[in-house]
């Protein structure tokens, strides 16, 4: 019933010849092998091709779920309606029930597409719950609709080739030989051949960045959270949590060990949940890992990186991270190097704690928001921007090595509840004791069954960087000094003039992606611009200082991150039944758990 897969399609195409359908599944694969120049990773399980005239819809297939059936492409009773997708459709037992006069070839929770689209045409893709990108074709009378789950979860690009022809891929690698142009296809959009152009399907309350009144519920939050992991334990194969010992990842985990017993996966699998971390020798997330899962009782599985594996993998994350940003490459090479590991131990899914500081404010530059409604504001442009930032490195770090990763938090419903809230709640007041992701820790605060201890359930956050060890990013900085000479920078706005590097670092990473990527298409997908601690440009207004100061890293913003938690500690402790005042040490990141890794276990 799911799988992570990687999809091609070549739709309109003139040339239909057996050279052509060749081509084609020759680009498809590229998602799927694991060296450079094929790259069998996304999908390594099955794959195919389906050609109907000038169209052609491959696929390369990780099955998750009903691995045995449910090859694709899918199609309708009559083969008339034919789809292609990577992704999986959490809710898709429900929707079954409102198509009873449909016949259904597989079990795969992909299966109700062709016959949602036959029911309720294209309106249907906001019944979705779920990630996905998909290619449906209308054989009837060749049209074809394309969509993208509402956060881009998923990666998807859509590209235009000089005879007319429109190609979409789940990555840039498909594209970017044979279009003429390409882009990143938006997430929450959809792209009808009919109408000619994209239009927003996804239209939920907080889009408009209007803010929300709702009073806030601690109970209501956390049902919908655990509603959130609890649909996303729908799997037929082995899985597993990754767990940084950071708030988010922690959490993820608690809930998971505790509604794992009753589950499918539990009969099939074992009632005992494994949890994986990555970091250098004795870093602050492989400590605060450890601690977690002995309290959750995980079977824990701890990678170990020196910073010289981590550089040595630069190059093949970049290729398969298909980006030059900075903070994204420093945490998606660890967790590159431990997807591959997970993926060596027999695992094929794993659920991470992604989306939780932009949902709810949580990295250290949300101290200096001046008011509520610029915190909600800098939350909705954050969730906005997710699928160039962690869920790109989220999705593409663990399908390199035919590994999926689920995300509760960007769970469509939580999204809507969480954003709900009056933002007054989600500020950060050290005075009354509310430190970032006041209102998740609080939801999570319970005394009879506890979650988890409350030193780690109200623990300060550490930029992710900082997480896997402290030398990693000190050691990409030195390793970049040495391959980026003053000379090199100097020049750099004349070679790179679109998002100029203004680091050696930036400088390096850029070289290896436009070797890979060298179309100025290619350089256009990678978001630019200002940033400071994680923030998106305009936060950079909050603090006058900031602007003088740009790094992409939480460090830039130490200085509220230290002084701040100084004056709250106090007053933490007194509303948090006395916590110790380690809670200020190392705090691992979510986002690094996000991405682990390790060389040497």
């Amino acid at each position: 019933k799911q799988r992570m897969c990687g999809i091609l399609a070549v739709l309109g195409c003139s040339d239909d010849s057996q050279a052509k359908r060749v081509r084609v599944l020759e680009l498809s694969r590229r998602q799927i092998l694991s060296s450079r120049n094929i790259i069998e990773h996304r999908g390594p399980d099955w794959s195919g091709l389906y050609q109907h005239g000038e169209c052609f819809l491959a696929h390369q297939r990780l099955a998750i779920i009903d691995p045995a059936s449910g090859d694709q492409p899918l199609f309708n009773e009559d083969g008339s309606i034919v789809v292609t997708v990577n992704g999986e459709i959490y809710n898709h037992e429900e929707l079954r029930k409102l198509l009873r006069n449909h016949k259904f070839k597989t079990g795969s929770d992909c299966d109700v597409i062709a016959h949602l689209y036959e029911e309720y045409g294209i309106n249907f893709v906001d019944m979705l719950d779920g990630m996905f990108s998909f290619v449906l074709l209308d054989t009837r009378d060749n049209s074809f609709i394309v969509a993208r789950d509402a956060i881009g979860i998923t990666s998807l690009y859509i590209g235009w080739g000089l005879d007319g022809s429109i190609w979409i891929s789940s990555e840039l690698k498909g594209l970017n030989d044979d279009c003429e142009h390409f882009e990143v296809f938006q997430p929450g959009h959809l792209y009808s051949s009919k109408e000619g152009g994209f239009r927003r399907w996804y239209n939920p309350p907080w889009f408009s960045e209007t803010i929300p009144s709702t009073p806030y519920d601690p109970l209501a939050l956390r049902q919908a959270f655990e509603n959130a992991v609890i649909k996303r334990l729908m799997t037929d194969v082995p899985f597993g949590v990754l767990l940084s010992g950071g708030l988010d990842s922690s959490l993820v985990a608690s809930i998971t060990a505790r509604h794992l017993a009753g589950s499918k996966a539990a009969k099939q699998w074992g009632a005992q949940l494994h949890s994986f971390c990555v970091g250098l020798e004795g870093s602050p997330d492989l400590k605060a890992a450890k601690e977690v899962a002995d309290y959750l009782g995980t079977v824990h599985h701890e990678f170990h990186f020196t910073v010289q594996d981590g550089i040595d993998a630069i190059e093949d994350a970049i290729y398969h991270i298909e980006t030059y940003d900075v903070t994204t490459i420093r945490a998606s090479t660890p967790m590159f190097l431990m997807s591959r590991k997970i993926k060596a131990l027999g695992v094929k899914m794993v659920i991470s704690g992604e989306g939780s500081d932009e949902i709810f404010g949580g990295y250290l530059y949300f101290h200096k928001a001046p008011n509520k409604e610029e915190f909600h504001r800098e939350t909705c442009r954050k969730i906005k921007a997710l699928h160039q930032y962690d869920c790109l490195r989220a999705n593409k770090s663990t399908s390199a090595w035919g590994l999926e990763a689920r995300v509760p938090f960007l769970d469509k419903d939580f999204i809507n509840v969480a954003m709900s809230i009056d933002p007054e709640w989600k500020m950060i007041k050290p005075d009354e004791g509310r430190i970032e992701k006041w209102v998740l820790r609080r939801a999570f605060d319970d005394e009879d069954r506890p979650y988890l201890p409350k030193h780690i359930l109200y623990r300060q956050k550490e930029q992710f960087s900082d997480g896997v060890g402290y030398s990693w990013i000190d050691g990409l900085k030195a390793h970049a000094e040495q391959n980026v000479s003053d000379k090199m920078m100097q020049n750099a706005g004349h070679i790179f003039p679109h998002n100029t590097p203004t680091s050696k670092e930036a400088y390096y990473y850029r070289m290896i992606f436009e070797r890979f990527f060298p179309q100025n298409s290619a350089r256009l997908t990678v978001p630019g611009g200002p940033s400071i601690a994680c923030s998106t440009a305009k936060a950079i207004e909050w603090d006058a200082s900031w602007s003088d100061n740009l790094d992409p890293s939480g460090r830039a913003a130490l200085g509220v991150h230290l002084s701040a938690y100084d004056r709250q500690l106090s007053s933490v402790a007194a509303n948090t039944n006395n916590i110790p005042a380690k809670i200020i040490d190392a705090v691992p990141t979510q986002s690094m758990m996000n991405s682990g890794v390790t060389i040497r276990s």
